[in-house]
């Protein structure tokens, strides 16, 4: 094994290689329009960032309703040739941005966006499930996460060139480069075989399919994951103005929080999915995951009250520890919303995994800012509670599931 091959999160070649260029070529893309897209639309295109941000909340809450109906789709055709699909539409939407030049405008093209954004989630988690199989797809998920944050990582490193120029032309170019990724992506999708998700294969009888949003027991499960998945919202946003309005450290110690969370994120995302092979295993790791997250919570708020350079001592060893939890989080999430679906209808249930989390992503910055910032250390200590309860009663809820899941889907071990 070459010195490359054995820190790089690429895997060797293969279907599942090329899913993973195919990834990283549609995350450098979002790099780019993630570090950019709020200068372009506000110095560019004119627009205020209150009207910004009220466009991208409308739009990431009519997006998710595109979650399960093209889950379901990629059940019943070809994942491989519906995502595909999916991103040359996200190609030319991504391009539409060049025609923003109202607010009325930015709203219709980024409810658009989300639209296929929220979708392609659920389609992308039928194909990872195609191309690895039920005993390879929380790797190649945990593999994929690598790559994508690589990929990230350096589409924001490229728009960094951008913000420097500092020039309408240069965050044009942002947008045209973010429209371009997607085409990529799309051909390299097409080089992998055409699949028949979730249909039986040969002469085996055909059964009712389960209906993800009648699954109680899967809600219950994909719901205490996406408590748990509040955390994000706590790094992204509360942990940077936390870091700058409550604590000594320097302002910088913000991009050194994301990318010590970056890097980790490469270097153990695949290690760590290890773990999480059926539901038993990843209900445990969902506990571990929760019981970590929450001990993150009181360390990031005793920042406050310390000296600078122990603050931003204490805010990296912390971010080390959360990052931890974040990727047991990430796998176990992955590997409980794929052993508890039905086979025949993995899109499906993806897309209500998504769905459920999106909820929370779309109601965590307001909550989470009011408790954590102005309530300061019992907020945070209140979150941490809630984290580890939640963890705590994830092994009850997966046996649950699986008790009441029928005799032909596919058994996961007890927790």
């Amino acid at each position: 094994m070459s010195r490359w091959s054995a820190v790089s999160p690429l895997p060797p070649p293969g279907r599942l290689r090329t899913l993973a260029l195919a990834t990283l070529a549609n995350t450098v893309g979002s790099g780019l329009w993630i570090t950019g897209s709020a200068l372009y639309l506000t110095r560019v295109v004119g627009l205020s960032a209150a009207q910004v941000g009220l466009a991208l909340t409308v739009a990431g809450l009519v997006g998710l309703t595109a979650s399960v109906p093209l889950g379901r789709l990629a059940d019943r055709h070809d994942p491989r040739t519906v995502r595909a699909v999916v991103q040359v539409l996200q190609a030319g939407v991504a391009a539409s941005y060049l025609l923003v030049d109202s607010f009325p405008v930015l709203v219709a093209v980024a409810i658009a966006d989300a639209l296929l954004v929220s979708g392609n989630l659920a389609v992308r988690a039928a194909l990872v499930a195609a191309v690895g199989g039920p005993e390879g797809r929380v790797h190649a998920f945990a593999t994929l996460r690598a790559v994508a944050n690589l990929g990230i990582a350096v589409g924001a490193g490229l728009a960094g060139i951008a913000l420097a120029v500092d020039t309408p032309t240069a965050y044009r170019l942002l947008v045209v480069g973010d429209a371009a990724t997607y085409l990529v992506s799309a051909a390299l999708i097409l080089r992998l075989p055409a699949y028949r998700a979730g249909r039986p294969a040969g002469d085996a009888p055909r059964r009712a399919v389960r209906r993800p949003l009648r699954d109680g027991p899967f809600l219950a499960v994909s719901a205490a994951s996406a408590v748990v998945s509040l955390h994000r919202v706590v790094l992204t946003l509360v942990v940077p103005l936390w870091v700058v309005d409550a604590t000594d450290a320097p302002p910088v110690t913000v991009s050194a929080v994301l990318l010590v969370n970056t890097v980790l994120t490469v270097l153990l995302a695949v290690r760590l999915s290890r773990g999480a092979r059926d539901a038993g295993s990843a209900a445990r790791t969902m506990r571990r995951a929760g019981l970590t997250l929450a001990v993150a919570m009181p360390l990031w708020a005793a920042t406050a009250g310390l000296p600078a350079g122990a603050a931003v001592a204490l805010l990296l060893v912390t971010t080390v520890g959360y990052t931890l939890g974040d990727l047991w989080h990430g796998t176990a999430g992955a590997a409980l919303a794929y052993d508890l679906a039905d086979p025949a209808a993995v899109g499906a249930y993806q897309g209500v995994d998504g769905l459920l989390a999106g909820l929370a992503r779309a109601a965590g910055p307001a909550v989470l800012t009011w408790a954590l910032l102005g309530l300061g250390p019992p907020g945070w200590l209140a979150l941490g509670a809630v984290l580890a309860a939640t963890g705590l009663a994830a092994p009850a809820l997966v046996r649950y599931a699986l008790a009441h899941r029928p005799a032909a889907a596919v058994a996961g071990s007890a927790p």
